[in-house]
Parts: C-alpha cells; sequence; structure tokens
C-alpha cells in the first residue's frame, strides 16, 4: 500500500472534482507485478510510474470520474475510450482542461509534464479495483477520545460560536476555526486529507467533518477550546456526513456516505459507534443495469420524518433511510436520474433539489410526502453545491443553481401554493462569466446573488466572481478580482465557495492557491461589494470550503 501524501502535486479540487489521498492496493493481473494492471493496445508503462500515476489519479480524478472510470461527473475513462482518444490528445486535456470543468492541471502547474504524460498512459490501461471496507475494519479505527460523560454540560468558551467558520486546509489535512467577528484563526485541527465538508449537529454544538479519504472528526464547541472527541473512517473515498435533524431525534445519529466501497454508515450521534452499514450497489434508474460503483453524494437530514435523504449517484436514485428502529431500517426508494450529486432544501424545507449531473436535470424530493415532484431540465451538468433560494421580482420563490458545463444560471420556481404557474419549471436563465462554476449562494438578508468559476481554464474567470442583483436581474452581472483583492502575486489562485456570515452581511471567499504557495480568505461588505478584509496568516495552506456554523446548522443558503 502506498503511504497517504499531501505535498506533491500543488492545487486539487475541494469538494469537486478530485478524491482520495490514500492510495489502494491493487488486484494483481497475470504475471504483472503486484498492483500493476496492463491492458492490451495501451502504451507500456513502468511499475513506478504506473504507482504514482495510482495515487495522481486517486486524490485528483476519481470523484469525478469514478474509481473504476465509469465515469459520474466526469466523462468515462475507459481503455476503450482513452486508447481511441491517444496519448497526444489525453495529455492535451490533462494539460489545458475544458471550460465544461475539465481542470487545467498543467497550465496550472499543479502537475508536472512527466506526471502528465504517465497520466495519459495510466488510464488507456484498465481500472484498478480497491478493496472493500466493511465493519471489522470500520470498528478497527473507531476512536472515543473524550466519552460523552466527561464532556461540558453547557459552552465554556466565550466564542460566539454561531459566527464561527469551519475553513478546510485541503491539502494540509486540517480545518482552521476562524472567528467571523475578530477574522482571527481560533485554532487548526487535525483532520482527514482534504476535508469536502463541515455539518453541525442539529443542537449546534457538534462540528462533524468528512475528509476524501473517509475520515469523520467530530469536534465539540462547548470546552475551553473546541476538542475533537471522536473520530473514525468508514471507508477508503468518502463525500457526506449529515446528523438526525427530526423532532426528539437531534444529535442522535450520525451519518455517513461513501464513494468507495458504495455505501453509507449510520453511527451513534455522540460517539461516532458505527451501528449499520447499507451496500448502494444496484440498477440504475434508467438502463436498469447493474452499477458496481454508485457512490453516496449529497445526504440532508429530513425535518419532515426521522429520515435522512440520500443521493445515490449512478444509480440515479434517492434513498430516503428511516431511523426510526436502526435495527431494522426502512427505506424508501424514489427514481430521479443519473448522475445525482449536490443539492438542498427549498426555502421552506419541504423539498430537496437536487443535480442529476449527467442528465443536465434537476432532481425535486417532496419529503413530506416520499415522492418525486418533478424532473427540470437546466443547463449542462448543473453544480449548485446547497444551490441558492431568493425570491423572484416576477416567479416568487426561487431556487438557483450553476453549472459545470456552461455558463448558465437556471432559476428554478419553488412555490406550489402562490406561484403554482412556475412551480418546478425553469422559468429563468441567466447569463454568467462561464463555465466551471462550482458554487452558487445567497442568504435571506441580501439582495445579491454570487456565482463562482473555479475551475474555469480562463486565469480571470476562475480568479474572479459574478455578483446580480436579485433586484435588478435583467441588468447582468458585476464582476468582483477576489484573487487580486487578495494582494497575492504569485501561483494559480482559485477563487472558490462564498460564504455568508451569520448576520448575511459579509461573504467570504478563499483564495486557494498551492500548497507552498500563499493563500488568503477574502471578506466582502455585501451592502456595498466592497473590500471589507483580507484575512492571512501562514497556517492558511490551501483553503477551500467555508461553513458558517449557523448558516450550516439551519440549512440557510
Amino acid at each position: 500500500m502506498l503511504t497517504r501524501t499531501r505535498k506533491p502535486w500543488g492545487l486539487g479540487l475541494a469538494g469537486l472534482s478530485c478524491a482520495l489521498a490514500l492510495a489502494l492496493p491493487l488486484t494483481a493481473h497475470g504475471d504483472t507485478p503486484a498492483g500493476m494492471v496492463k491492458t492490451a493496445g495501451a502504451p507500456d508503462i513502468s511499475q513506478a510510474d504506473f504507482d504514482t500515476s495510482k495515487q495522481i489519479y486517486f486524490e485528483r480524478c476519481a470523484g469525478c470520474h469514478g474509481v473504476l472510470r465509469k465515469g459520474a461527473t466526469g466523462k468515462p475513462l475507459t481503455p476503450d475510450i482513452t486508447q481511441a482518444r491517444g496519448q497526444a490528445y489525453l495529455e492535451a486535456l490533462i494539460t489545458y482542461g475544458s471550460p465544461a470543468g475539465m481542470p487545467n492541471w498543467g497550465t496550472s502547474n499543479a502537475l508536472t509534464k512527466t506526471q502528465i504524460s504517465s497520466m495519459a498512459t495510466f488510464i488507456q490501461h484498465t481500472a484498478p479495483t480497491p478493496p472493500e471496507w466493511g465493519m471489522a475494519e470500520t470498528l478497527k479505527t473507531w476512536k472515543v477520545l473524550v466519552k460523552p460523560a466527561d464532556r461540558p454540560k453547557k459552552q465554556l468558551n466565550t466564542l460566539n460560536l454561531e459566527n464561527l467558520f469551519s475553513v478546510t486546509l485541503r491539502d494540509d489535512g486540517k480545518i482552521a476555526l476562524v472567528d467571523g467577528d475578530t477574522k482571527q484563526i481560533i485554532k487548526l485541527i487535525d483532520t482527514g486529507y482534504a476535508v469536502h465538508i463541515s455539518r453541525i449537529s442539529a443542537s449546534g454544538r457538534y462540528l462533524l467533518v468528512i475528509g476524501r479519504d473517509a475520515k469523520i472528526d467530530m469536534i465539540d464547541l462547548w470546552p475551553a477550546e473546541p476538542t475533537k472527541v471522536a473520530e473514525i473512517k468508514v471507508g477508503i473515498e468518502a463525500r457526506s456526513v449529515e446528523t438526525s435533524k427530526f423532532k426528539g431525534y437531534e444529535d442522535k445519529y450520525t451519518i455517513a456516505g461513501s464513494y468507495w466501497p458504495p455505501q453509507f454508515t449510520i453511527m451513534d450521534g455522540e460517539t461516532l459507534e458505527p451501528r449499520q452499514i447499507v451496500s448502494t450497489r444496484g440498477m440504475t434508474v434508467d438502463k436498469q443495469e447493474y452499477h458496481p460503483e454508485p457512490r453516496v453524494a449529497a445526504i440532508i437530514a429530513s425535518h419532515e420524518w426521522p429520515e435522512f435523504i440520500v443521493n445515490v449517484k449512478e444509480t440515479g436514485k434517492v434513498m430516503l433511510v428511516n431511523y426510526q428502529d436502526i435495527k431494522n431500517l426502512t427505506i424508501t426508494t424514489i427514481d430521479a436520474a443519473p448522475f445525482l450529486h449536490d443539492g438542498g432544501w427549498d426555502s421552506t424545507h419541504r423539498y430537496f433539489l437536487t443535480a442529476a449531473n449527467n442528465s443536465n436535470k434537476v432532481a425535486v424530493i417532496d419529503s413530506r410526502l416520499r415522492t418525486l415532484t418533478a424532473l427540470v431540465d437546466v443547463g449542462k451538468t448543473p453544480h449548485p453545491g446547497r444551490g441558492a433560494n431568493f425570491v423572484h421580482p416576477q416567479y416568487g420563490p426561487v431556487w438557483a443553481t450553476s453549472h459545470l458545463g456552461d455558463g448558465g444560471i437556471s432559476v428554478i420556481g419553488t412555490d406550489p401554493i402562490k406561484h403554482a404557474q412556475y412551480a418546478w419549471k425553469q422559468v429563468a436563465s441567466l447569463k454568467g462569466q462561464g463555465g466551471g462554476s462550482l458554487f452558487i449562494k445567497t442568504h435571506p438578508n441580501s439582495h445579491h446573488l454570487y456565482v463562482d468559476t473555479t475551475l474555469n481554464p480562463d486565469a480571470k474567470l476562475s480568479q474572479s466572481v459574478a455578483v446580480f442583483d436579485i433586484n435588478n436581474l435583467d441588468k447582468g452581472y458585476s464582476v468582483l478580482p477576489i484573487a487580486e483583492y487578495s494582494g497575492i502575486k504569485q501561483g494559480a489562485l482559485r477563487v472558490v465557495q462564498p460564504e455568508y456570515n451569520k448576520a448575511g452581511d459579509e461573504v467570504w471567499f478563499s483564495v486557494w492557491n498551492g500548497q507552498n504557495e500563499e493563500s488568503a480568505l477574502v471578506v466582502i461588505d455585501d451592502k456595498t461589494l466592497k473590500l471589507k478584509q483580507v484575512i492571512k496568516d501562514k497556517r492558511l495552506i490551501t483553503p477551500t470550503g467555508k461553513f458558517n456554523v449557523f448558516n450550516t446548522q439551519h440549512d440557510i443558503y
């Protein structure tokens, strides 16, 4: 097994399109060396180059293309396709990327020419198959660092927890807790590699973060200083974690979804003790074909029933997992569309809107009736994060998503009562800066809508954001040069993920650079759209996602 590495390859795609940092033992084929997989018709590759490329692929590519390379948000990379494209074509694509969301690994200096050449060869060979991961492996990783009985009974620090930010330091394997009032780093906490999301328990006490290496860290915010109290590893690669929020079940259970193996794990909400592991392998909704790698993408906690709503990416199914009887789970499966990815609530927290990347649709799930309400046609490869809720001057309450594959912003009506004629339809398509957007964000106290273009290969776009006035959308967008505001002169400087403070009068952006380069957080005054503050600290290594405690706890977006 290769060891986990964090330094050699600079930028990754936080949250976004990269994968785990823990390389996997591979299946030997024929007489090739252990871990080597060679395929007829592919250029020859040495054991050393195979191992290095295997590591890079898992860290940088598997999130979009899949561990088995069958495709999802990214296109399939199976040998029949890659060999037909040829070495030169593959090297060019990896080097320059595309406006549809493929990162420019070469021109951003994330990969060297030698690494790119090896990667182009590597993906022309059959994908190695990682090992499984069950209860025995999970239990070996479970640790309770502070028992619930030994934890505080009340908050012992003076932090304004509701305006605390959990900031992912992607390639450093940490999160930074940043005070939203003082803009100071309160504490750095070691976590899994490439934390994908932070989630807050229903009570607001526990912060849970999950890394791409499937490690969950549970942080208690009440001690004199926030402290990690439990940890566990739920697989080899993962993305999602959530806690129970239905009345009477607050903080009772935690769930995590894995990319590999494709499954989800339900744990005790105070200790992370694993209780149930459920595989998601099965048939696809469109062709009714068996899929060996249907990964768990977004998970959201229902407010209508004691249920978790679980997106199964490749099969295109949404699973409503009822946790009333943890030993005898009741699961309702709803057919939606492939490949399900991110999503969030409408403003009422009844309807879950989630992107089906490969189908260019948004699925709408009624969490009260437990049914599919609609499949809405949108732009190319929608990628909303949680999406953005606001009141449109004409269409009433709406939810919006940006896209990886084009520059549009799709606006969907969400009010079936007072604006029934617009409900569950794309009522508008706004023109943004370009493709490669990962996040869109607004706030109930704001009249602005922010859209990043993090993965666009044009540096001018990846280093800035578009801002719309919700009250005057026909005016088009203004551009904020966030990377320029940071004052940093060197590096790729990708700008990613707008995040509001609790009050909704500030918006924070990550200026995400290479591991050995300077990065920053840029704070914008939402009222004036002027620069308010630049947060620089040598400890801010590869900052990407930021999660305000109050907004995350209450699903405000």
